[in-house]
């Protein structure tokens, strides 16, 4: 005799100004996730300059399914399950390469680069073999824009630009300061693995209540901006933003006292061709709104975070566990930048700066506490009472307000819920 099992009640473990522990604890839930995120909905994959020839291919994963995405003979861009279709080997189990076929480490069936089956060894042991209806699965759907590459498991749903919504204007923002309004990752991807639910690096990338606690020696080392999040709340001019679908945003720019103070304050001879380039594609007055501005702090639902001079991928394990990716984003057109731009990715966030290992204890220190079961319930409701809608129909608060962390939670319902 089966027992049921019972149904998992969303509508009561996400509410208004709080949410329940088990949605960061419960396995079930976990594998839910899995299906309706990350089976069933769009997921970052890669960035089309990481495979920039045919063959060039990198392993990523789709929730917790292994996938290659791999640069065609035609020059498009597939998604690939990466799975034997014989025994189930893994097929590439590098980071990334460079190929003509993909062949099983285990008994040698070789496929093309589209996934075709090529050939079977010792094929007489097969009465009859049809390789056409053997060839590695694809992504259901696979789409990108301006060559930051999604895909979906599920063939049908949203699309891409659906998806999206108005949070492509977050992606044009950090691709346009790139005189050729196009981004490069090429330096390579450091991976942190963190012993936290993966919904809670999405949650603090985009927090900026904990800043003065958790990276206290970065705000006492370095000057500029940084010390205009801290202190006096009124004084205070980041804000917090929900662009719709998940997609959530910290703008540190209306801080910002000068130009490239996302950057350092940098200034110079590289820098004034830099913004001259700027000028000559988009004119003086844009290209200085730029400048000012700089790139994007935001999540895009579920799992790629802009933040800002760098581009990170959160990895779901398992319900305690998930790895942080990042990567410096360098900007074409400007290769001189480069080396500013991977040291400061090194400064914030590998594996000895200032902001990533602070995060991700302070991630393991959430995943502890969650365990305490007397207290099932998360607060949520900082800065209810001052969020305001601006004219693009986006809520905006404080940047310590957690309007950002029930703008996520409030898709992640309607996400879990839907037929």
């Amino acid at each position: 005799m089966s027992i049921a099992v019972p149904v998992i009640d969303y509508k009561a473990l996400v509410q208004d100004d709080r949410i329940h522990v088990s949605l960061y604890t419960d396995p079930r839930i976990f594998a839910d996730e899995m299906d309706r995120i990350f089976t069933r909905g769009w997921v970052f994959v890669g960035h089309a300059s990481e495979i920039p020839r045919s063959g060039d291919y990198v392993t990523r994963e789709l929730g917790t399914q292994p996938v290659i995405m791999v640069r065609g003979k035609d020059g498009g861009v597939s998604v690939l399950v990466n799975r034997c279709m014989h025994r189930g080997t893994m097929l590439c189990t590098a980071g990334r390469g460079a190929t003509r076929t993909f062949a099983c480490p285990y008994h040698g069936w070789t496929y093309d680069l589209d996934g075709t089956l090529l050939g079977v060894p010792y094929p007489g042991g097969y009465a009859e073999f049809d390789k056409s209806a053997h060839g590695l699965r694809h992504a259901a759907r696979v789409a990108s824009y301006r060559g930051f590459v999604f895909a979906s498991l599920s063939p049908t749903g949203p699309s891409l630009a659906e998806h999206l919504g108005r949070a492509t204007k977050l992606i044009d923002r950090s691709c346009d300061l790139s005189p050729e309004g196009e981004i490069e990752l090429s330096a390579g991807w450091v991976k942190h693995r963190c012993a936290a639910n993966w919904k809670a690096l999405p949650e603090n990338d985009s927090d900026g209540y904990h800043l003065g606690f958790v990276h206290r020696a970065l705000l006492s080392t370095v000057r500029s901006q940084y010390q205009r999040v801290v202190g006096d709340e009124r004084s205070i001019k980041a804000v917090v933003r929900d662009w719709g679908r998940g997609h959530i945003e910290i703008d540190w720019s209306p801080g910002y006292q000068g130009p490239f103070e996302w950057f350092g304050g940098a200034s110079g001879p590289l820098v004034a061709d830099f913004v001259a380039a700027l000028e000559r594609r988009d004119g003086a007055d844009l290209a200085r709104r730029r400048i000012l501005e700089g790139p994007a702090h935001a999540l895009i639902f579920p799992n790629l975070f802009l933040g800002e001079t760098n581009i990170a991928i959160v990895e779901p394990v398992s319900v305690e566990e998930c790895v942080h990716w990042h990567t410096p984003m360098f900007l074409q057109g400007v290769p001189e930048l480069n080396g500013r731009l991977l040291r400061m990715a090194e400064a914030g966030m590998g594996p000895a700066s200032f902001l990533m290992p602070e995060d991700l204890t302070v991630a393991s220190r959430n995943q502890l506490g969650l365990h305490a079961r007397t207290a099932p319930w998360l607060e949520l409701s900082r800065g209810l009472n001052r969020e305001a809608v601006d004219a693009h129909g986006r809520t905006v608060s404080h940047v310590t307000d957690e309007t950002t962390n029930r703008a996520l939670w409030q898709h992640y319902l309607a996400v879990m819920t839907e037929a």
